[in-house]
């Protein structure tokens, strides 16, 4: 059998992945009925349902939605870029095997697709032995099929999803309470719903509620009838996870077109250009979701009068935050005498430093280079399991590479994240890197690996 192998790295200091993935199986919604009152389950039913035997997400009556996180197990042909990043599925193998499912005579299996469909995206066992070859001690989850859950147009329909996910995810942290946790969803299409869930799920110990930096119907959080749900995350503690979803507007009613987000003009300009690559819909649009995001909530004053909520930013990098930052306060200088808000107390970025963080990927550099910049605001995410997520290895490669010290690595991997979640450092956590993964025999080669590099691999040939 071929074996993969690693250079020997070790760390002196646990980890915390703040935003890392489940695929949400099916049994989230044959199991629904144990979590939610009858009334719940029937809006359910009728809003958003998994359809065992057409394996399909019915959103708003509409079939085939979603992302596909519930086709689980592997299908042959198909490589699943949602649960495909699990231990050493660097991105040249999967550029390798990629190329290799673009012939049918070489196109992956029944059960090498299996294989490479990692179960702890959806089984709790599996993912902490994944943790453990990843070098990740600690992890917060988050669902994949994010950007359905806002397009929910019944806010009973809403309230049920959130809950019965919600309940799953919890059910799936308890296979190790000291080393998983959940951001839990928010049924924001009705605040009062949205306050009632915070409540709730604050009560089970969860730290973080997660929101769209917009929601779907284009609804800002500045906007006063959500008051009621950042008043109660100040009195729980749960910190406001900003999301950023691809936006998609896919479920969007038909005939609305009074809002949209920054992501969705995104990705109407990538369409209507024609533009062939994925690089500004799968990039881009996160950033600008979020930059549009710390820019609303730090000049409106959104934080002095909701002085105890703390937020983090997920999913969306970072090293674009020093340029925004550096702007509003700028800005803020030059124009506070035209504001027609009322005048901040101080200056965007100390809001920013006092109730913020920041995530950042492991091949981000950028952040290493300004620690002084990033000290206490800066928190890494794995992404596993989706295609562009790594390990923490990788994180602390590209640190050394820029000759971060060890303290700020510390701060960076794991002590500011456990900070803002109010999470305690692990009694045990992982010190020496894995060096060796037994594969089995279709592997690709180092040779086949180099091949599947070249530009002209991804072509089809006739």
């Amino acid at each position: 059998m071929p074996v993969q192998k690693f250079a020997p790295m070790t760390k002196d200091f646990p980890t915390f992945d703040c935003d890392a993935h489940v695929t949400e199986p099916p049994w989230l919604w044959e199991r629904a009925k144990d979590y939610l009152t009858k009334d719940e389950f029937e809006a359910l039913k009728s809003s958003i349902w998994f359809d065992p035997d057409s394996k399909q997400l019915i959103v708003n009556g509409y079939a085939n939605t979603g992302l596909g996180s519930q086709r689980i197990g592997g299908n042959p042909g198909i490589v699943n870029v949602l649960s495909l990043a699990g231990p050493g599925i660097k991105h040249d193998i999967q550029r390798a095997l990629n190329v290799r499912n673009l012939n049918r005579k070489t196109a992956l299996t029944k059960e090498q697709a299996a294989y490479l469909d990692h179960q702890g995206s959806y089984l709790p066992k599996p993912r902490l032995r994944d943790m453990d070859t990843q070098g990740i001690d600690q992890v917060m989850i988050i669902p994949t099929d994010i950007d359905t859950y806002p397009w929910i147009q019944s806010a009973q329909g809403a309230r049920a999803m959130c809950k019965a996910y919600n309940e799953w995810a919890y059910e799936y942290c308890q296979e190790d309470p000291e080393r998983l946790f959940f951001a839990a969803l928010l049924p924001m299409q009705d605040p009062v719903f949205a306050e009632q869930e915070v409540y709730r799920v604050a009560a089970k110990g969860c730290r973080v509620g997660l929101i769209r930096p917009i929601d779907a119907m284009g609804n800002y959080p500045i906007q006063p009838k959500y008051s009621r749900v950042w008043r109660a995350m100040e009195e729980t503690g749960l910190i406001y996870g900003m999301h950023p979803f691809p936006a998609l507007g896919a479920l969007k009613p038909a005939g609305y077109s009074e809002q949209y987000s920054g992501s969705e003009l995104i990705a109407l300009t990538a369409t209507s250009a024609g533009l062939p690559h994925s690089f500004l819909t799968n990039v881009q649009n996160f950033q600008a979701e979020a930059s549009l995001w710390v820019s609303m909530v730090l000049m409106t004053g959104f934080f002095e009068r909701y002085p105890k909520v703390r937020a983090a930013v997920f999913e969306a990098s970072s090293t674009w935050l020093s340029f925004i930052v550096d702007e509003c306060d700028k800005h803020y200088r030059l124009y506070r005498n035209d504001r027609k808000l009322p005048p901040l107390k101080r200056l965007p970025s100390e809001t920013f430093f006092a109730h913020c963080v920041t995530g950042f990927e492991g091949d981000e550099a950028p952040p290493s280079r300004l620690p002084e910049f990033y000290e206490n605001i800066l928190a890494w995410s794995s992404d596993v399991y989706h295609h562009d997520g790594d390990d923490v290895w990788r994180a602390i490669e590209t640190m050394r590479k820029c000759e971060l010290p060890d303290a700020y690595q510390a701060k960076f991997l794991g002590e500011n994240a456990r900070k803002l979640y109010n999470i305690p450092t692990p009694r045990k956590f992982i010190r020496d890197r894995v060096t060796e993964i037994e594969r089995p025999a279709w592997w690709p080669t180092e040779e086949e690996i180099k091949a599947a590099l070249k530009p002209e691999a991804s072509l089809l040939q006739r």
